[in-house]
């Protein structure tokens, strides 16, 4: 009769499983601190946006970041992960309440991933806690989710970061939306 022992898988999948968070940078050196931040092995994620700027001899195309003063980085929950972070010149705190950083659900990430890479053109937005939550079905938007607001006759879909209270709005005249259910919980 041979014995078959069973180790704990559970635990070794939760150990290694990462999540996004949010990082407050200083001003100007989320490019530093995210290139930094890559250097270390750590996965890092800063949307950057193309914009035309006008000085008074020459136009330039500076590739800016989305959110200013914020970068996110995928890692585990681990002290040591969140220590070498913040041990990064120019990162000065996880983003989240009473000094815990609070995880940024991956869809949020894949949103924001999903418009740079299709090249949406977006607006920066006020953050909105409420109103009917729509996703997007069909073409380069699909699955996105977000907010459905109307502005100056133009339907537009609010996509919030929670974490960091920044939003973004981009025209989804053209595209079907259709409301996103909440799921009911069951006790």
């Amino acid at each position: 009769m041979s014995s078959c022992q069973v180790t704990p898988v559970v635990e070794q999948i939760s150990a290694s499983r990462t999540s996004w968070y949010a990082v407050h940078v200083r001003s100007r050196h989320e490019k530093r601190v995210a290139s930094e931040l890559e250097r270390k092995g750590i996965k890092a994620f800063l949307p950057l946006y193309r914009e035309v700027r006008q000085w008074s001899d020459r136009r330039m195309a500076l590739e800016t970041p989305l959110f200013s003063c914020y970068a996110f980085v995928n890692i585990d929950s681990s002290v040591s992960s969140r220590v070498e972070v913040l041990r990064t010149a120019g990162v000065l705190t996880f983003v989240g309440g009473n000094d815990k950083s609070v995880s940024i659900p991956d869809g949020e990430i894949e949103n924001l991933q999903t418009l740079l890479e299709n090249r949406i053109s977006v607006a920066h937005h006020p953050f909105l806690a409420v109103g009917q939550k729509v996703r997007v079905r069909g073409g380069a938007l699909e699955g996105v989710e977000g907010i459905l607001t109307r502005v100056n006759g133009n339907s537009r879909l609010v996509i919030s970061v929670k974490t960091i209270q920044r939003s973004l709005s981009l025209v989804v005249d053209g595209y079907r939306v259709e409301p996103v259910i909440a799921r009911q919980r069951i006790n």
